[in-house]
Parts: C-alpha cells; structure tokens; sequence
C-alpha cells in the first residue's frame, strides 16, 4: 500500500502504525449507515404514503422494489468506476447524490417526484456499498478482516434492520417526510468529514469501458427486478405478461452479458471470481440469508398491522430487540470468524436460522407478541453469525485484481435476491389468501380477511424453511479461504 509519501513500506495500510486508517473508516461508515438505512426505511409507511397520494398498493410497492431496481442496475458498474475514480471521488460523489435524492424526498408534493428522489437515494446506496468493501480490503490483511467487516456489517445488517422501528416511530409521531428530513443533517455531515478526512486508497487504472455489457447488464438486472416486482404487485402473479416477459428478457439479456464478460480483456463484471469455490459458496448462502432476512422485514410488518392489529410504532418495537442485537453481535461475530474460521460459526447459525423459521410457520391469529419478539431475535442472531462472516471468507479467497468485481458482484446481488425474495414472498402470499378467500363463504368479512392472510404468511415461511434448509446443507462445504494466486 503507497504512503501519501509515495513511500511503499506496507502492503496493507493497516499495518502501518502512521496509517491513517480510522479516519478513513469513520468517513465511509457514517455515510453508509444513513444511506443503507433507507432501503428498509419505508416498509412500515407504505401504507402511510397509500393514503396520502390516493395510491395502490401495487404503486407504493415501487418505493421498496423500485429502490432494489436501481440498484441492481447500478452496482454493476461500480467495478469499472472503482477504477476509473479516486475513493475520495466516487465517495463525495455517491454521497452528493444520495443527499441530493434525500432532499427531493423530503418536499416532493407528488408521488412521482417522490419516487424520483428515491431513485436518486437508490443511486448513491448501490455505489457506496462497493466503495465500503473494497476499500477495507485494500486496507486490512485477511487475519484482521473478519472483525473489520464484523463492523461493516452492523452498518449493512443493522441499518436495514432498524428502518422499520425507526420508521413505525418517527411516522406516527412526526409524518412521514421526517423519514428523509432527520437524514439530511447526517448526509451533509459525512460529505464534510469525508471531505477533510478521506484520502484515496485504491489504483485508478481506468480500463476500457465496454458500452455493449452496460446495455446487457442494465436490461438483465433490470428486467428480472422489474418482472419480479411487477409479480409481486399483480393478481395474476408470475402469469401476468408484465411479469414473465421481463424475466424472460432479463435472463436472455444476463446470459448474454456473462458469455460477453469472458471474451473482453477487461470485463465490467470479471465472472472469473466464481472459479474460487468458496466465493461461489458464499454468494449462494449470502443470496439465502438476504432473501430470508427481506422476507421477514417485509411479511412480518405486514401481518402485525392485519390479522394482529398492531399500529405501525408497536410493530416496529416488537422489530427493535432484534435489529439492536444484530448490530451489536456483527462485530462479535466477525472477531470470532478471525479466531475460530466459518465452519464453527456457520453451522450452528443455519440449524439456528431453519428453527426460527420452521416456529414462524406456526403464527396465527392468536401468536402471542412475545414469540414474534423472540422468533425475529434468532433470526438475527443467525444472520449476524453467517452474513459478513461468509460474505469475508469468500472475498479473502479472491486475489487482490478481482477485489473490485468480487465486491460488484456480492453487491449487485443483495437488491436483486431482496427484490426477488420480497417479490416473490408477496406473491405467494397474496395468491394463498385470494385463494382462501375465493372458497370461503364471507369473503368480505374482516375475520375471513385476516385468516386468509395468517394462511398466506404460513406459506411463505414454509418456503423460506426450505431454503434455510440448503444453507445448512451449503455450510458443511464451508472452510477457512486463504488468498490465491489468480485462476485463469
């Protein structure tokens, strides 16, 4: 790693007693934490935000999947970018643009215009993200990146995590527009410190940038997002057009890009990085847990607000006790991967993870709160002991060139599995209880309502069960990955 100096003395700055390391880490962490936090921020005033434009469902749904979009569009390009741009650049540059998007949100009399400025958050979260990672590898030697990222994964696991116990709150007592005005304060802070404090950490090669793979990646990303959310919002579920003809399109177009990346010298995404056996397991798992933590942020809220009748501020305390001990136990849980590897963890985190979800199979009408409590506490605490730990042990494996796309490709598919699995759990909900209700002889009673709904959750966690069930399986294969030479 170059000193400002010019003087090469360490490989990693970490190591460097002078090096400036924490300043560095508090301008990224800061920023983050308030960007990612709004990917969760409006589960709970989805309704709120129904009432107030006179919207659909179907049309609010676009303020949580609409987000994963553009991320997913996004972040792909991020490791080109990473290249191209200083981290001091790409870093004040997603936070101006996130800042900027904030503050449409906060006075948009419209809800296009609300959207819009959602787009403009979901630009600047999807790039900061890989900025975050690449930058703490580059930093911080393999023997110390567990509890490093341990600390990346109490902003990218409790951030989201909180949203809707922060949302539920400041909704009920302030309004909605405070989700984004007590953001911006926070916002123009980072720009600030990162602007005195920030200093580049990463090689600006700037490689070819190949048009054609942008094109397939924005119409592959793109279209599988928007074919899922579109499922998602629509009665007819996967069989509407507007569903299936996305997907189709997506998976067409991604299959393209990924035959085109390993013909190009310089790939917008190296797909190389799957050639290492503990990357690929990891993203499998990581896409699991993503897919199982969305589900739950997104059905629970749903069905405390329905069949429980709970307001939005209880709903999201009943979510805080979780969300507080996943952020706490993500920098334990990373230390412990730097002590004992990911076998000792990962193991007993997924028999943890497939018994949380095989009680959450059983909520009903009459669930008690404290077992919701408990049940989303085990959730967390299995998600903070596999998350970061698989996601660290599978980069740790990559050699120091693919750092960029290995993070670009980890990262573009957190919104698209969230997408995906948000999409796909409401859509078999909402499909088992338009089932219910179309045999039922009161389909129009709130009672009859509220049971199809309680049968439509117990679907959706009996899927959820059978995916936790192959992350099991997936981390017996696991072990400690070192750094390898690069695979050709």
């Amino acid at each position: 790693m170059e000193k400002d100096s010019g003087e090469k003395k360490y490989e990693y700055l970490a190591d460097d007693p002078n090096g400036k390391v924490m300043p560095i880490m508090l301008s990224l962490i800061i920023g983050a934490f308030f960007a990612i936090l709004n990917e969760t921020l409006l589960n709970i005033a989805l309704t709120t935000l129904m009432n107030e434009f006179n919207i659909t469902v179907t049309t609010v749904q676009w303020m949580a999947t609409g987000f994963m979009l553009v991320m997913g569009i996004v972040i792909p390009m991020s490791a080109v970018l990473l290249q191209w741009f200083t981290t001091r650049q790409m870093f004040l540059g997603t936070m101006s643009v996130f800042t900027i998007g904030t503050v449409v949100c906060s006075i948009a009399p419209t809800f296009p215009l609300l959207l819009a400025g959602r787009v403009l958050q979901a630009i600047g979260t999807g790039l900061l993200i890989p900025i975050i990672f690449n930058t703490f590898l580059l930093i911080f030697p393999p023997r110390r990146r567990g509890a490093v990222m341990g600390i990346v994964g109490l902003v990218i696991m409790f951030a989201p995590a909180i949203g809707p116990t922060l949302s539920g709150v400041i909704v009920q007592h302030l309004g909605w527009r405070y989700l984004f005005i007590t953001v911006i304060p926070f916002a123009l802070f980072s720009i600030v410190f990162a602007y005195k404090y920030l200093i580049n950490v990463s090689e600006v090669t700037k490689p070819k940038i190949d048009v054609l793979s942008i094109i397939y990646s924005t119409i592959g990303f793109g279209g599988v997002v928007f074919g899922f959310s579109s499922a998602g919002g629509s009665e007819e579920g996967f069989l509407s057009p507007k569903a299936y003809v996305p997907i189709f399109i997506g998976i067409i177009a991604l299959l393209l890009f990924s035959l085109r990346q390993f013909k190009l010298k310089d790939p917008l995404l190296d797909l190389r990085v799957f050639k290492y056996p503990m990357y690929t397991l990891g993203v499998v798992m990581f896409i699991i847990i993503i897919m199982a933590m969305f589900a739950s942020e997104i059905i629970l809220p749903i069905y405390m607000q329905g069949p429980l009748a709970l307001t939005a501020a209880t709903a999201g305390l009943v979510l805080l006790p979780g969300s507080l001990l996943n952020g706490l136990l993500s920098p334990v849980m990373g230390k412990l991967f730097d002590k004992v590897g990911p076998r000792k963890l990962m193991i007993p985190a997924s028999f943890l993870l497939c018994g949380t979800m095989f009680i959450m199979t059983g909520l009903d009408m009459n669930t008690p709160v404290w077992i919701i409590v408990v049940s989303y506490v085990l959730l967390m605490i299995s998600v903070s002991a596999i998350m970061m730990p698989v996601e660290t042990n599978g980069l740790n494996q990559l050699p120091k060139r693919l750092y960029p796309h290995g993070t670009a490709v980890m990262t573009t598919l957190q919104p698209v599995a969230g997408a995906i699995g948000v999409s796909a759990f409401i859509s078999m909900m909402n499909a088992k209880k338009n089932s219910v209700l179309a045999g039922a002889e009161t389909p129009g009673d709130p009672l009859t309502i509220s049971k199809a709904m309680v049968a439509g959750v117990e679907l959706v966690y009996y899927v959820a069960l059978g995916f936790t069930v192959l992350a099991l399986i997936v981390s017996f294969y696991v072990y400690r990955a070192e750094p390898k030479e690069e695979v050709k």
